[in-house]
């Protein structure tokens, strides 16, 4: 009886598709519950086994790294673009505030850029090379006189674990209460000229995620 050859291939198939359907299941319930949704509620709603997904991925940080590899990367184009503005401090207030909007999108995201993950080393060349082209950024914009000079580099990062909160509080009003937040931080940080503030969010609607927060963290 002759081999089935083409069974290697058929599993090397289905391999790569369990993979992939991981990876948007994980993308999904990552936007949804944020990195501390468990390994099981993904291989749900991958539809496969915990085995499985652990085949494919044996540690939570490799599959959060293939997750968020593509997230990260538009980090570090968004961070390279601003720094080829003539103007620093326009292309500073477009970096902040496009990182800042990323944040927003994804709530795993959100809690990825606070967070270092060392093992995973494409997501750390990514945020290196996005860090880097800030930080030169940073530079060229003092030099201009718009940036003060106290702003460091890690104050980035102050931010957005700031932003983060408030994306994961303010829940029907996060769009609008992160602008807000934004507005205000670049405000903050400019020298000369006031930044425009976006609208605040509407009062009920805070109070909605205030209320939706409070329950969620009851015993």
């Amino acid at each position: 009886m002759e081999p089935d050859r083409k069974r290697p291939r058929r599993l090397r198939c289905d391999a790569e598709q369990n993979r992939e359907r991981i990876i948007e299941a994980a993308r999904r319930v990552y936007e949804r519950e944020g990195l501390s949704a468990s390994m099981a509620s993904i291989a749900r709603a991958a539809g496969v086994g915990i085995a499985t997904l652990f085949r494919r991925f044996p540690t939570r940080t490799e599959l959060i790294a293939a997750v968020f590899e593509d997230a990260m990367e538009r980090n570090r184009a968004a961070a390279l673009a601003a720094g080829e503005r003539a103007s620093a401090w326009d292309g500073f207030r477009e970096y902040v505030e496009t990182v800042c909007g990323l944040q927003a999108d994804n709530r795993g995201f959100a809690e990825v850029l606070t967070m270092n993950f060392g093992s995973a080393k494409v997501l750390e060349r990514h945020r290196q090379e996005a860090f880097a082209a800030f930080t030169d950024l940073i530079g060229r914009a003092k030099a201009e006189g718009r940036l003060r000079e106290d702003f460091a580099p890690e104050d980035l990062l102050i931010l957005l674990m700031a932003n983060a909160g408030v994306l994961a509080a303010a829940t029907d009003a996060a769009g609008e209460a992160s602008r807000r937040l934004v507005g205000q931080m670049l405000r903050a940080f400019a020298v000369g000229a006031e930044e425009a503030l976006p609208e605040a969010p509407a009062p009920k609607r805070l109070l909605r995620g205030m209320v939706r927060g409070r329950r969620g963290s009851a015993c």
